[in-house]
C-alpha cells in the first residue's frame, strides 16, 4: 500500500499573500510539524512509501520531511503549476494511481488522531471515504452522502437521493482499480483544460459512475480532526483538537 500525499498549495486563505509563512504541513501542534506527525502515523501503519506532491516552498517541506521519513519513503513529485487547481496535483501522481498499489490519498493539512489514519488503512472496504456525521455549515466543508449508508455522492456541490450527510475529512483509500480510473478521470480534466478546479470533481465522477457499493465508508465521528484552511482552524486545533491526540 502507497500513500499520496498533496502539499503543493500556497496557503492563501490562511495567509493572504504573505508568501514568507510556513507552509501548512510544518505548522507545529505540540513540537510536532503536521508532515511529522503524517509521516510517523504513516510508517507505524506500515506504507510502503508515499509520494509527496510539492509546490510552494517544495525544497523547505521536502529538507523537513526527509528528517523524519526512512530512506527512499519519500517520493518527491514537483509541480510547477501549483498556483492553479488541487486537480493538476493529484494528476502529478497519475503514475502512482496507475501502479497496481492499494493507495491511501491525504490532504496535508489535517490534524488528526492516529486512529483515524489506522481504522481507513484497516478499513474492510477496498475503496473507503472516511465520514464524520458531524458537519459545519457554509460552502467549505466537502460533504459525503449516504444512502442506505453507502456513499452516492461527494463533493461541495451535492445532488439526488440521500438519507445522511456528513464531512469528508480529506483521507480516501483506493484499491489498484479505482484509483486508475481516477487517473483517467483527472487525464480529461487536464485534457479539457479545466486546471484550475479541485480534485474531488475527478473523484465525484467516479464515484458516480461505478457501481452501488464499490466505495463505503469508515465513520470517524468520534475522532478529533481538522483541516488547517483559516486563522480560526489554527485557534481551533491548538485549543480543542491537540489536547484530544495522544
Amino acid at each position: 500500500m502507497k500513500a499520496i500525499m498533496l502539499a503543493a498549495g500556497v496557503g492563501r486563505r490562511l495567509y493572504g499573500d504573505d508568501y514568507e509563512q510556513p507552509p501548512k504541513c510544518l505548522l507545529e501542534f505540540g513540537n510536532k510539524t503536521l508532515m511529522q506527525r503524517h509521516l510517523e502515523n504513516l510508517q507505524a501503519l506500515s506504507i510502503d512509501a508515499m509520494t509527496l506532491v510539492l509546490g510552494h516552498r517544495a525544497d523547505t517541506i521536502l529538507d523537513s520531511a526527509q528528517v523524519h521519513a526512512a530512506d527512499g519513503f519519500i517520493n518527491p513529485v514537483f509541480n510547477p503549476y501549483y498556483r492553479g487547481g488541487p486537480v493538476v496535483s493529484l494528476w502529478m501522481a497519475r503514475d502512482v494511481l496507475r501502479s497496481g498499489d492499494d493507495i491511501i490519498f491525504m490532504d496535508a493539512d489535517v490534524l488528526y488522531q492516529p486512529e483515524m489514519l489506522e481504522r481507513l488503512v484497516h478499513s474492510n472496504h477496498d475503496n473507503c471515504f472516511l465520514f464524520d456525521r458531524e458537519i459545519e455549515d457554509g460552502d467549505e466543508p466537502v460533504r459525503l452522502c449516504l444512502a442506505d449508508g453507502t456513499p452516492v455522492d461527494f463533493g461541495k456541490n451535492i445532488e439526488g437521493d440521500f438519507d445522511q450527510v456528513g464531512e469528508w475529512p480529506g483521507f480516501l483509500k483506493l484499491s489498484p482499480a479505482v484509483a486508475a480510473k481516477i487517473a483517467d478521470a483527472l487525464d480529461g480534466y487536464i485534457d479539457s483544460a479545466r486546471m484550475h478546479v479541485a480534485y474531488e470533481p475527478a473523484m465525484r465522477d467516479v464515484l458516480k459512475t461505478e457501481p452501488k457499493g464499490t466505495f463505503g465508508i469508515e465513520d470517524v465521528s468520534d475522532m478529533a480532526w481538522i483541516e488547517i484552511d483559516f486563522v480560526e482552524d489554527l485557534d481551533r486545533a491548538r485549543d480543542e483538537i491537540l489536547p484530544q491526540i495522544s
